[in-house]
């Protein structure tokens, strides 16, 4: 992170309002990104842009690519701006319309937009931008656009149910069923490209006035994705591709049996000996995406939670080791200025705060946990915060602020909380008091999420760890982003002295 003081927002693209049933990379980004400049911001923080394995939930945490971008963030109205698209291909979209994202509506109705937009793409002169794209990018965009051509071709099922030749990837076999399925791969790369051309242009939109962008890598790929099936060798896998042990996280905070996340474990001890390249190459893609990137579940490098396959629950793992500081002295030795920031809420343990010292790396305080007790001890307490580490006042994972107050915060909770602002105070105006604490902290980075900033309740969450159903839908609507919300939020920045360049 910068070593002076700033702040930011947390949104993720699909939580923007839109017309096409989730936020994407349209012109209400760019409005977004306005929003920041006036409330004096300098981080716009989002969630993984990769495509989700489960395109019906949304999960943007578990991907069919490490690499790819999810094609349902590309805008309708841009790719009618580049004469893709005309007015009458965009319109009848009023079943897609709401404050809550439809993503089973909005894959659908996507679907044939980008359909329509590749086949008038295929009929134009084949443009520099796209040669050049898909040559950059050749060492994950083709395992991706055959992995995706193959799920569509065998219409479900995992890639270790295709035929041995497929499943092995045997290079004759692979050969003759791209030539089969050209037009599909081709489709994909397309994709990929327009992806990625409205992404870098709404990231130079937002350098350009001063908003730097925080990305975010999970630590875990999904098993039914196309980094694993290339790569089958760098996980723990049988040898007909099943995975022999999945990932997950003990019973604690969120659940009592733990979280069974299934994704298939990384094997380090190969990955250490081709010098972690393939993580590598993961990061140093998404240090060109992003500003600064946070790695999610930064403690798996650590130690992780490995559970036998089959398993019902998480409760029947065992903590393995992982490569700790071999594979970041070696990371920071390729990318000597690269700007990180990890999640090390969980398990913290005396080896995790030794990797986070000796690299001096950003870590996380989440001011919903800081009044779990009285104790000096609570790091997540404002008189325990360092410069070197980003404040929230919740993340993805947690309930709102005003949700956290109004129906989950115990009696204790509460009048630890009052005793340290020193005063009472009623549930519209919590919000406002945690984003003060979190400005008012020495932490260098103070992160508000935007359902904080518009001071809403549980309605608005967007994630309940260890649940399937409801999540990552969350949409703010316009009309709640007043001027006074804004100038409020400016206010508030400009006061601790995290102004960026915006003006009021």
């Amino acid at each position: 992170m910068n070593k002076k003081r700033a702040s930011g927002v947390l949104l993720h693209i699909t939580s923007l309002p839109s017309k096409y049933g989730i936020g994407d990379l349209g012109p209400d980004a760019y409005r977004f990104a306005d929003f920041l400049v006036r409330a004096r911001q300098s981080y716009w923080q989002i969630l993984p842009v990769n495509p989700p394995a489960d395109k019906t939930s949304g999960c943007p945490y578990s991907s069919v690519s490490a690499f790819a971008g999810n094609p349902l963030l590309i805008s309708p109205e841009l790719l009618h701006r580049q004469g893709l698209l005309t007015k009458g291909d965009t319109q009848n979209t009023s079943a897609l319309t709401g404050t809550r994202g439809d993503y089973r509506f909005a894959g659908s109705y996507k679907a044939k937009l980008l359909n329509t937009a590749f086949e008038r793409f295929k009929n134009m002169p084949t443009e520099a931008g796209y040669e050049r794209f898909c040559s950059e990018n050749k060492g994950w965009l083709e395992d991706y656009a055959m992995f995706i051509a193959l799920s569509e071709h065998f219409r479900g099922g995992f890639w270790s149910e295709w035929p041995a030749g497929l499943r092995n990837r045997k290079e004759r076999t692979l050969k003759s069923m791209s030539a089969q399925l050209q037009k599909a791969v081709n489709r994909e790369k397309f994709l990929q490209y327009e992806f990625f051309r409205q992404w870098f242009d709404l990231k130079r939109y937002c350098n350009e006035r001063g908003i730097e962008i925080i990305g975010d890598i999970p630590f875990y790929v999904a098993y039914d994705g196309a980094e694993v099936w290339a790569h089958q060798e760098a996980f723990k896998l049988t040898k007909t591709g099943k995975p022999r042990v999945v990932s997950g996280v003990p019973p604690g905070r969120f659940s009592r049996t733990g979280q069974l996340w299934g994704n298939p474990i990384y094997d380090w001890q190969l990955l250490k000996k081709r010098g972690y390249q393939w993580w590598f190459e993961r990061i140093r893609h998404n240090l060109g995406l992003f500003d600064i990137v946070r790695i999610d579940h930064f403690t798996g490098f650590i130690s992780y939670w490995q559970v036998p396959a089959g398993n019902k629950t998480a409760v029947k793992g065992r903590w393995v080791s992982g490569p700790k500081d071999d594979f970041f002295r070696k990371l920071f030795k390729r990318f000597p200025f690269c700007r990180l920031v990890v999640e090390d809420l969980g398990r913290t343990t005396p080896a995790v705060r030794k990797v986070i010292e000796e690299f001096r790396l950003p870590c996380m305080r989440v001011l919903l946990y800081a009044f779990d007790s009285d104790s000096a001890a609570n790091s997540h307490c404002p008189y325990n915060h360092v410069e070197k580490c980003v404040v929230y006042t919740g993340t993805h994972d947690n309930n709102t602020v005003r949700g956290w107050f109004e129906s989950e915060a115990k009696s204790k909770q509460k009048q630890l909380l009052f005793d340290y602002l020193g005063r009472k105070v009623a549930a519209d105006e919590i919000h406002w008091e945690l984003i003060r604490l979190a400005m008012s902290s020495v932490a260098n980075a103070a992160i508000i999420p935007m359902q904080d900033v518009l001071g809403l309740g549980a309605q608005a969450r967007m994630n309940r760890p260890g649940t399937v159903r409801g999540n990552w839908s969350w949409r703010f609507c316009w009309s709640d982003v007043s001027r006074a919300v804004t100038a409020k939020l400016a206010k508030l920045t400009r006061l601790y002295g995290r102004a960026g360049m915006g003006k009021d």
